[in-house]
């Protein structure tokens, strides 16, 4: 039985494509108001375990509970509704509708009204300029923010980050960050892939190192150092 203060729980989690093994025997938790950090190598399987948290990716076995209560089977709407968004690697925006288009698509399914038009505008003023525009126009940073921006419309109790600062310059990454740091200080329960690890150890409380489709290191960042989370992250010392 979950503790009261833990939101996500997966235990036990395998996962395919077709013949392809993705996840092994995948556990983890995550707190209510906590950040984690979601790392591993290209391919380790960390896009496939947000997409199945997320519900976009059926698990073979295992289990996903949400708020203490099992939503393995429940389909993506449900998920979005109970409030768990995604912000899908490469953004995923709709190009021939405006920013506000787009976040409006997140409304429509919002699990509550606790972010409004204005208060996402407010926390991405660099979006509100450009409100009117289609978001085939934006550049890689706005359009970054639009999908956060998005997610945040459904009133999520759980935002799943996905590669946020791929592919952006370092002043964008920054301001991305500023602004999931107030998303924390609001009380915001995040889980990041991010990876560059510093960043990554700097942004959240918890880490968990995927290898290969399973999870490799598990602990409070304070707990670990970087040199073991690299040992864990290119399976240094495995049998």
């Amino acid at each position: 039985m979950s503790e009261p203060d833990v939101l996500l729980e997966i235990t036990d989690l395998d996962v395919f494509y077709g013949d392809f093994q993705a996840l092994f025997g995948v556990s983890m938790s995550v707190a209510r108001g906590c950040a984690t950090a979601l790392v591993g190598a290209n391919g380790a399987g960390k896009t496939t375990l947000l997409r199945t948290i997320a519900g976009a990716q059926a698990p073979s076995s295992g289990f996903v509970r949400y708020g203490g209560s099992d939503i393995t089977a429940a389909p993506p709407h449900r998920r979005i509704a109970r409030g768990i968004a995604l912000v899908p690697e490469g953004r995923k925006l709709f190009p021939s509708l405006t920013v506000e288009e787009n976040i409006q698509v997140g409304a429509a399914a919002a699990a509550s009204p606790q972010w409004p038009l204005q208060r996402i505008y407010d926390t991405f003023p660099m979006i509100a300029r450009r409100r009117r525009q289609r978001a085939s126009t934006l550049s890689g940073g706005e359009q970054q923010a639009v999908a956060i921006a998005r997610a945040l419309a459904a009133g999520p109790s759980l935002l799943l980050l996905d590669e946020i600062s791929l592919g952006l310059a370092p002043v964008v990454v920054e301001g991305l960050y500023e602004t999931l740091s107030g998303l924390r200080s609001a009380g915001a329960t995040l889980v990041l892939v991010e990876q560059d690890l510093r960043r990554a150890m700097d942004a959240c409380d918890n880490l968990v190192c995927l290898l290969e489709g399973r999870v490799a290191l598990a602990a409070a960042v304070a707990d670990v150092t970087r040199d073991q989370v690299v040992a864990a992250y290119f399976g240094e010392g495995r049998s």
